[in-house]
């Protein structure tokens, strides 16, 4: 189980691993955006080179927030609470947040109890 912590605008945000081909791995805050339906992981451009993923389909159409945009899908490793996973990941420019999208709740359990401070993120089932 990992601990998460609130937003000043009640964001939830949770400590991440990026782990590079090489092996490398990369602490990041990620936001939980539950309306990021049809991803797992969405990261900036920039933080790409770093982490060396190999591609796996270009420029995808997405509509967000802030209207159509275009990703491209990499298969990218993390390591969320101490499990490691393989996952497609959306890369996009002027992304201002890495941002966990609502597919980690098929296999995991979010709690939030925003009065008692409380917010954790848990593997429930892992395939």
């Amino acid at each position: 189980m990992i601990a998460g912590r609130f937003g000043d605008n009640g964001e939830l945000f949770f400590e991440i691993q990026l782990v590079a081909k090489e092996g490398e791995q990369f602490e990041v805050e990620a936001l939980f955006d539950t309306g990021f339906t049809t991803g797992w992981l969405s990261i900036n451009s920039q933080d790409l080179e770093a982490l060396e993923w190999s591609i796996i389909i270009p420029k995808i159409e997405m509509r967000t927030a802030q209207g159509v945009e275009y990703f491209d899908l990499y298969e990218g490793k993390v390591i969320v609470d101490d499990k490691e996973f393989i996952i497609p990941v959306h890369v996009g420019e002027e992304l201002p947040d890495t941002l966990m999208g609502s597919l980690w709740l098929d296999i995991m359990q979010l709690v939030v109890n925003k009065p008692k401070g409380i917010l954790t993120l848990e593997v429930v089932e892992v395939n």
